[in-house]
């Protein structure tokens, strides 16, 4: 049996969450929201490991149409955001809306009919005339390639998918990797083990969190002047989108500013100078995601903690071998080794017009038109697409941004009578040549910087390349004349 709907959302993370909540607001009654897993929160209901939080201040991570007070700390803790997720579901009547369980694993455009066919991973089969794709992009853990990895006897697991069955404390516990999750797993961690061996491939640039508690008289204060608790988040969001983003937009003074930032937090933290200069990276700031964080420095200082910059040459069964001879016996194994990302080699097999995939047509150079849509794949509507990540502000101002496109271009598709649309080749190659050439400007585009922003290429195909309030201007309007309508 085919059932039939008029929005379909792949996801029920954040960004599909907040595609449900508008779309319904805007009176678009017939959505659906599949989801693979058993609830919604999707990154956020993934990432459980011990020190899980939000880079990002709470003011700046929740969404301006839901806010909430139920924040233990400036900047939010994982149980915290996906409690979050739950709220925004109930609060916005999108439980009977959901399909929890059910993963679409192919989505097929019928031209014809104006429709998209989606297959799901039990069987079922649905139709709807709108496809919104909110599956994200950090969500398939990526391992390096070392020999053996498989090879070692105890337990061993990528930070996504934290094994809370081992009991780490008392152990010789190794952690890969000294990136975003990292520098939150192992000041836990290191509280607990008896040893813990921390393999840094390349360092990073840390700036200060200034995190704290949020307290019962804040949030008092927000409920009885809430116009005023919006002041204050506008402060926060002008800070980043002003300030913050001179470190990507390699101004002279931006660049100066945050090396000079996280320079001093580096030598205050770490007193020993071998263990600096292991810890100071070699690339200039804002080329890799500068970490935020107030106990990484201090943690590698500890006596239990070793910080490995040799090269791990091979896994063996009782632990992990460098590249000067030197094995390290462990307990466990944490891969803290970050996503697939500029692949995108998403768990749904799009197939637009004429039988193209959209894994083939982006196989070498992810394109979307504002990072939204996509030539020769009508009414699909990316959220988190091509060129939407930030190094500087809170995507959720892009989700909602991007939410706001769909739910214009939808309304005045009903209002037109029209079945389906997508942006023209030509539109699509102008926005991304204006792009990369915005991000030809960014220290993204420093020969000597290597990062998950760009693919084999060297192109970026994941970052926004101007401040998130241009973006919000690109996409205030639906530009028709760009797009190809029936």
């Amino acid at each position: 049996m085919t059932r039939r709907t008029s929005v379909a959302v792949l996801g029920a993370g954040l960004g599909g969450l907040c595609a449900g909540a508008k779309l319904l607001e805007a009176g678009f009654e017939d959505v659906v929201l599949f989801e693979k897993a058993d609830s919604v929160g999707g990154t956020w209901r993934d990432n459980t490991y011990p020190g899980c939080c939000c880079d990002v201040p709470v003011s700046l991570y929740q969404f301006s149409f839901a806010p909430s007070l139920a924040w233990s700390h400036v900047f939010p803790r994982h149980d915290e955001i996906r409690r979050y997720a739950e709220d925004v579901a109930d609060r916005f009547g999108l439980r009977p809306r959901l399909r929890l369980g059910e993963e679409v694993v192919r989505a097929t455009w019928d031209d014809a009919r104006a429709r998209w066919r989606l297959e799901t991973g039990r069987g079922g089969v649905h139709e709807a005339e709108v496809l919104v794709a909110a599956l994200g992009q950090l969500n398939r853990p990526w391992f390096p390639d070392v020999p053996g990895r498989t090879d070692f006897a105890g337990p061993s697991f990528h930070s996504a998918r934290w094994d809370h069955s081992v009991d780490l404390a008392g152990k010789r516990v190794a952690v890969v990797g000294s990136a975003a999750s990292a520098v939150q797993i192992v000041p836990e961690v290191a509280k607990v083990a008896s040893r813990l061996h921390v393999f840094q491939r390349t360092p990073n640039w840390v700036i200060p969190r200034l995190d704290r508690p949020i307290t019962d008289e804040e949030k008092t204060l927000a409920l009885t002047a809430p116009h005023v608790a919006m002041m204050g988040r506008e402060l926060v969001y002008q800070n980043a989108d002003h300030l913050f983003w001179q470190a990507f937009s390699w101004t002279p003074e931006g660049r100066a500013a945050y090396t000079k930032i996280a320079t001093n937090h580096l030598e205050e933290q770490v007193p020993d100078p071998a263990l600096r200069a292991k810890l100071l990276p070699d690339y200039p700031v804002g080329c890799k995601r500068i970490l935020i964080s107030d106990d990484w420095f201090p943690s590698l200082s500890r006596p239990n903690v070793e910080l490995v910059t040799d090269r791990i040459a091979r896994v063996v069964p009782t632990g992990l071998e460098t590249a000067d001879g030197t094995l390290r016996e462990v307990d466990a194994i944490a891969w803290a080794t970050g996503f697939e990302t500029t692949g995108w080699q998403w768990s749904v097999d799009v197939v637009g017009r004429d039988g193209l995939r959209l894994r083939d047509a982006w196989a070498e150079s992810p394109r979307a038109y504002l990072g939204i849509t996509v030539a020769r794949f009508p009414n699909l509507f990316v959220l988190y697409g091509p060129n939407t990540n930030l190094g500087h502000n809170s995507i959720t101002f892009m989700l909602e941004r991007q939410v706001e496109y769909a739910v214009k271009a939808l309304a005045a598709m009903g209002d037109r009578g029209l079945a389906a649309i997508e942006p023209t080749d030509a539109a699509q190659d102008r926005f991304s040549a204006e792009l990369q050439a915005a991000l030809a400007k960014t220290t993204w585009a420093d020969p000597g910087c290597r990062s998950w922003y760009k693919n084999a290429r060297g192109e970026i195909t994941q970052n926004w390349g101007s401040h998130t309030r241009d973006y919000a201007d690109a996409t205030r309007e639906v530009r028709w004349e760009d797009y190809a309508v029936r």
